[in-house]
């Protein structure tokens, strides 16, 4: 097989019917782009959706939950203790909300290879006082380094500096939900009535938006060191132990793991928000699904456009068969035929496939609920790109290998007798 003569053959065969090829390869670049930008677009999408929960939320919370003791007194009785004892309106045990030996905990998981970061809390349930009335309300004691570190808290800050929230005493940042209902400005005092029935002044350094209504309603930030004096705890207070992994699909294994190992209650992300999982991805499969699809229709143009060639060149095929080339030979033209619209079509698909995403990338998408997006958002992963061209190859591969086999096979005899 003389691949450079072949090759010559299969470029002649391309430029004697010019436009067809020119509309094969037009499919496949408009196939390419469309999948790029679609598929780019909707990652996009689908990584806002998830930063909204992954950006906000603990892989893994350490806290401790207030419930019944599952050992009752009489279960220890020499009496009853082998019975089945039926105790009727249990009590929650007489326990702090604090995690005992906090520090030491999250000096441990720091040293464990698989945590990028912990980050302390202290979860406190208040009232804000707005004249004669008392709104429930939520306040997170947070280190604001760390907040900042791990679950990107600046971004969510769309008035003031968050790290006044450090550097001010007896600060805090409201969530815009409550500061609509307050009518409070930076810089105002705001009364906080805590669960105790004390009431402390607080500034307000900045405002705080989550893009979830009901939890900018009622939440709110200040420092660890405010939260402890709020609630008139010691500096060792802390209700909440928040760890960042490097794998997030390890969370419910190490979560059961630390729980075990350090006697805390312990919660991962994938259980607190199994059904958000679930719709991510649903929507990744439509992405890829509707992505696909439209190299596969490309894919059948071809097809069709190859048959028709060959069709049409039934007579300079009769002739390379009658002048000592062989079926596979034939074969090999028209595949090449086929890898090259393929191969052509797919990397200019890819840069005009760029373009538009970058065009999208531009348009402005301005809403109140997500403050930290501007513009639209567009994933650039190479492997949609990667995926993109081997599609376009292997598609255009196929379409090209049928029709050529079917020429491989014709008897140049007949063609030439019938002609």
């Amino acid at each position: 097989m003389n691949l450079k003569l072949i090759a010559r053959i299969s470029f002649a065969l391309l430029m004697a019917r010019w436009r067809q090829t020119l509309v094969a390869a037009v499919g496949v670049t408009f196939s390419i782009t469309m999948f790029v930008a679609l598929l780019g677009f909707m990652s996009g999408l689908n990584d806002l959706l998830d930063g909204l929960i992954l950006n906000r939320t603990a892989h893994i919370r350490l806290y401790k939950e207030i419930k019944p003791s599952l050992r009752q007194p009489i279960d220890g009785s020499e009496q009853f203790g082998n019975h089945h004892n039926f105790v009727y309106s249990v009590k929650p045990k007489n326990e702090r909300l604090e995690l005992y030996n906090a520090a030491g905990i999250m000096q441990a998981l720091r040293q464990d290879p698989q945590v990028v970061g912990v980050a302390p809390k202290i979860n406190a349930q208040v009232f804000y006082n707005v004249g004669m009335l008392d709104i429930n309300g939520i306040i997170d004691g947070v280190d604001v380094a760390q907040e900042n570190r791990l679950f990107q808290f600046k971004d969510y800050v769309i008035a003031g500096n968050y790290l006044d929230l450090q550097n001010t005493p007896n600060s805090i940042i409201l969530g815009v939900g409550v500061s609509q209902k307050m009518l409070v400005q930076l810089g105002d005092v705001i009364q906080v009535t805590t669960s105790k029935g004390e009431q402390v002044p607080l500034k307000v350094v900045g405002f705080f938006q989550s893009g979830l209504r009901d939890i900018d309603n009622v939440q709110s930030y200040c420092s660890l060191g405010t939260t402890q004096r709020l609630l008139g705890e010691s500096a060792a207070y802390i209700t909440d132990i928040q760890v960042k992994l490097h794998d997030v699909t390890l969370a419910p294994k190490l979560a059961g793991e630390y729980a075990d190992l350090f006697q805390v209650d312990a919660i991962d992300i994938q259980t607190a928000n199994a059904q958000f999982e679930t719709g991510s991805f649903i929507r990744t499969l439509i992405s890829y699904s509707v992505g696909i699809t439209l190299l596969i229709v490309a894919g059948f143009g071809i097809y069709n456009i190859l048959n028709m060639m060959i069709y049409e060149k039934m007579d300079s095929i009769a002739i390379l068969k009658a002048t000592g080339f062989s079926g596979k030979d034939v074969n090999a033209i028209f595949i090449m035929i086929a890898s090259t619209i393929g191969i052509v079509g797919g990397v200019v698909g890819l840069g005009l496939g760029l373009g538009v995403s970058a065009i999208i990338d531009q348009i402005p998408f301005n809403t109140a609920s997500l403050p930290a997006i501007t513009t639209y958002p567009i994933n650039y992963n190479p492997k949609i790109y990667l995926i993109g061209l081997t599609f376009s190859i292997v598609t255009t591969y196929l379409a090209g290998y049928f029709p050529s086999r079917k020429a491989s096979k014709i008897d140049p005899v007949i063609i030439i007798r019938g002609k």
